[in-house]
């Protein structure tokens, strides 16, 4: 009898354990199906971190940590490349029951890598800390890892995506929509009213702002023709006056010259009666 109940306890505690490992084998695969790691005290996601990669623009990428115990969790986020990436916050404590958004910002990169390929990695790290915890209380040495403490890891990796992927078109006309030509059964090119007009617009666009240029031009030669017969007219008046000029000197005592002289004459008849 007592053999008996020995045996009928073990199957029961066999087929107990075997559910509970079927149960975190469920849970498990619906973690990864909702692109998050799940552990006895974190619940981490996204599990991949997925920067947009762009030449001379840095990138971010969120990250959420959710508590799943009663406890407070102390955590930490470390990564292979230091220098290229800022953690915000890399360390801190997550309440129970409550979520920690941490950003990862990927610094601006001259150059693209190989085949859009990273090989940098993230190991975020979590411990049970004790209860009215903050981030002052948090130190390198929780996470050392010790016989009978336990520290969760979890490894993310890093993907490039391009920056700014190109919007999917939407079938079908719609109101307001740019214009499009389409193909019709037959292999002829169909371009409704819009286009045509928008391409006519394009057309006329450029004639007009040539006869606009050629008009301009044509003003501005003829001021140019006036401006230069107003020159030449001017030179004709000049050298007629130096021409006079000459004559008048040529001819006798100019009237500066009589003048000067007559002035002296004055000044000597005042000095004389004076003295």
């Amino acid at each position: 009898m007592k053999e008996f109940v020995m045996g009928l306890v073990s199957v029961l505690f066999i087929r107990s354990g075997f559910s509970v490992d079927r149960n975190r084998i469920s849970s498990s695969r619906e973690a990864a199906d909702s692109g998050m790691s799940s552990g006895d005290l974190l619940s981490i996601h996204p599990t991949e971190l997925k920067f947009p990669f762009e030449l001379k623009k840095q990138s971010s990428c969120p990250l959420q940590l959710t508590n799943k115990t009663d406890q407070y969790i102390a955590f930490k986020v470390k990564t292979t490349n230091p220098k290229k990436y800022c953690v915000r916050p890399n360390t801190g404590v997550v309440l129970p029951g409550t979520t920690c958004d941490v950003t990862v910002t990927m610094q601006a990169q001259k150059e693209a890598p190989l085949d859009m390929q990273c090989k940098d990695k993230f190991l975020v790290q979590s411990v049970v800390a004790s209860t009215g915890a903050t981030v002052k209380d948090i130190t390198p040495e929780m996470f050392n890892k010790e016989p009978g403490k336990a520290v969760e890891e979890f490894k993310l990796r890093v993907i490039y995506v391009p920056a700014n992927p190109p919007s999917p078109v939407p079938e079908g006309s719609e109101e307001g929509s740019s214009p499009r030509a389409s193909l019709s059964d037959n292999g002829n090119l169909n371009l409704n009213a819009s286009l045509v007009d928008a391409i006519s617009r394009s057309l006329e666009e450029p004639k007009e702002k040539s006869s606009e240029a050629l008009s301009l031009i044509s003003k501005l030669n003829d001021e140019k023709t006036k401006a230069a017969q107003q020159n030449e007219k001017l030179r004709q008046e000049v050298e007629m006056l130096r021409r006079e000029m000459s004559r008048s000197h040529g001819g006798g005592f100019s009237f500066i010259f009589v003048m000067l002289v007559g002035l002296i004459g004055i000044l000597m008849g005042y000095f004389i009666k004076k003295t």
